[in-house]
């Protein structure tokens, strides 16, 4: 598990939260892929995200995994339905690292939905059968 986020000093904390259909994403590649993912962001050269339960965090490989920023402490309590977004606090090591944050989740997005897709499989739809009309 890494745990170099908790262990190394913050540029700055934000409040802030997660879109819905990213958290949902995630959740669903932790139950089929396993508890911890690394995704490489594409175009962001030595940058990867860890996926853990308890943080999401952008780390820079050239720099032994440094962290970058990192989703953390998400707080799944007050969510009333899975369209709501998940409340989280925002851990930035790197002054300019909000610039990459919405790219990197929707590259995350990209990645997971690939990794999810089960379009290969074969599904048979079943149709309920027909309802004769009563005769009198």
């Amino acid at each position: 598990m890494f745990t170099r986020h908790d262990e190394l000093p913050v540029y700055a904390y934000r409040q802030s939260s997660v879109d819905a259909a990213f958290y949902n994403h995630v959740q669903l590649a932790f139950n089929r892929l396993g508890k911890e993912l690394r995704l490489h962001i594409p175009g962001l050269k030595t940058l990867d995200l860890i996926l853990q339960a308890d943080a999401w965090i952008i780390v820079d490989q050239a720099f032994n995994d440094m962290p970058v920023a990192a989703w953390a402490d998400f707080d799944r309590s007050g969510r009333a339905g899975l369209h709501q977004p998940v409340p989280c606090r925002l851990r930035l090591f790197h002054a300019h690292a909000d610039l990459i944050l919405q790219r990197t989740l929707e590259a995350m997005d990209e990645q997971l939905l690939q990794q999810l897709d089960t379009s290969g499989d074969q599904h048979k739809v079943l149709r309920f059968p027909e309802k004769k009309p009563e005769q009198d």
